[in-house]
């Protein structure tokens, strides 16, 4: 490198940024909001609406667990929740594993 260079390097050391902090901690909000609004907001409202569903089961309706069982449900109690699979079988599974209800989803003949 030549004098001139190092010389120039060491002007705008010591010199401020333009723009300075301000116009960084403004993108780093309008980063968060915007990370918010599609991300964060969209995710707690589907598991409002998952732990609505899981608290207002009841005996018949169609379900579907996390493991991709289908099922009936028979009986419910805090924790748990007994689903009708097949025939005499009956499965419990914890409450949170059920995750969808498929009694409109049902095949039209």
């Amino acid at each position: 490198m030549n004098i001139l260079a190092i010389t120039l390097l060491q002007a705008s050391a010591g010199a401020a940024p333009a723009g300075g902090g301000g116009m960084f901690w403004i993108m780093m909000i309008l980063l968060f909001v915007i990370m918010w609004a599609f991300m964060i907001r969209p995710q707690r409202k589907q598991q409002k609406e998952l732990e609505k569903f899981r608290n207002e089961l009841k005996r018949g309706d169609k379900v579907v667990t996390a493991g991709g069982i289908y099922g009936i449900v028979d009986e419910i109690k805090e924790r748990s929740v007994l689903i009708k699979v097949d025939g005499d079988v009956k499965l419990r599974v914890d409450k949170n594993s059920i995750v969808r209800d498929f009694t409109d989803d049902a095949p039209k003949a």
